[in-house]
């Protein structure tokens, strides 16, 4: 599928979303059958992997940079797996952990870290974990970090009523006065159990979906991040290394890329990345562009961030499209004098 196809699928799936429409067919009605038979037996190859157990990261991260009177920020974690960080067993190697670990370094400033992501969870559970995570007025969160949709595309949950509880779920965390980041929908063709034409068949319906919700996101005022290509060569190449146990979540090492990925994205939502970083830079052919046009680019691409730019013209919504280098982070854990966030 060319870009400007992914485009038109994109907004016509968040138009749907928007106004009310039943479901698009991520891959097509015929497919359907076919579908729904290779993914049973995906299911049973991959199962949902080796332990249940997620570590418990929610404390305080970069304590050493407390300064009296000043208040940690706070960044709250929801989505499915992989934003809980399930099939790793250190705490310090969630993605949670590893990005308030990194925030806390570039802010220079301690990071409270709170989890309300569910394993297993599709985004029409984003209604209980916003209340959650807004449960206390005085505690808002300064940031947010969402990653769901891989779920939603293999439960088969229409894309538009996907994207209605995406969008609703940013709307909300922003009026209440949070920074919003959304990791999009990974790339389900690269789970390595899974045969052709099921690999084909969820690639396409992964990138679909990612760039719906990166128009949906962006409308309501957050900011996108595609992990699409983070399951795509790169775990392909590296299934071992990348993939967890159960070959299905990612490892030790796929979790600390996909923290890279969305770390710079993050520190700019808080005004903490330099002036100079934020000016779209031709080389690394960033620009202004429609924002469907950028979703579907962001979609073939990993690490690129999607954010609104200027209000809606002839062409609709404008988004940046913004290629950002990753910086390193390291598993930490929390500080030992760590106090729930």
């Amino acid at each position: 599928m060319t870009g400007l196809s992914r485009a038109r699928v994109a907004r016509r799936i968040a138009a749907g979303a928007a106004y009310g429409g039943g479901g698009i067919g991520l891959a097509g009605a015929a497919a359907v059958g076919l579908l729904v038979a290779e993914a049973q037996l995906a299911r049973r190859r991959v199962g949902n992997g080796t332990t249940p157990h997620v570590p418990n990261a929610d404390g305080l991260y970069g304590a050493a940079y407390t300064v009296p009177g000043e208040p940690a920020l706070r960044l709250t974690m929801l989505g499915d797996s992989t934003a809980a960080g399930q099939g790793v067993h250190r705490a310090g190697q969630t993605p949670g952990a590893l990005l308030a670990s990194g925030v806390a370094a570039v802010a220079e400033r301690p990071v409270g870290l709170s989890t309300v992501a569910v394993p297993g969870a599709c985004s029409d559970d984003l209604d209980r974990q916003v209340t959650r995570a807004l449960a206390d007025p005085s505690r808002v969160p300064d940031i947010c970090v969402i990653m769901v949709g891989a779920n939603d595309v293999t439960h088969r949950m229409p894309p538009t009523r996907s994207v209605r509880h995406l969008s609703s779920a940013v709307r909300r965390l922003r009026t209440a006065g949070a920074e919003v980041v959304v990791g999009t929908c990974p790339d389900l063709g690269s789970v390595e159990p899974v045969r052709q034409p099921l690999r084909w068949l969820a690639r396409r319906a992964s990138r679909q979906l990612a760039a719906a919700q990166t128009i949906g996101a962006v409308e309501q005022g957050g900011r996108t991040v595609s992990l699409g290509d983070l399951l795509g060569p790169e775990f392909a190449a590296n299934p071992r290394e990348l993939f967890g146990p159960d070959s299905y979540h990612p490892s030790v090492e796929g979790y600390a890329t996909a923290a890279m990925a969305v770390l710079p994205t993050v520190c700019a939502a808080l005004g903490l990345w330099p002036a100079e970083e934020e000016r779209p830079d031709a080389a690394r052919r960033e620009g202004f562009l429609p924002v469907a046009r950028a979703a579907a680019e962001a979609a073939s691409e990993a690490g690129t961030e999607v954010t609104a730019a200027m209000p809606a013209g002839a062409r609709g919504p404008w988004a940046l499209l913004k290629r950002r280098r990753r910086r390193r982070v390291t598993e930490t854990e929390p500080e030992p004098s760590a106090q729930p966030s």
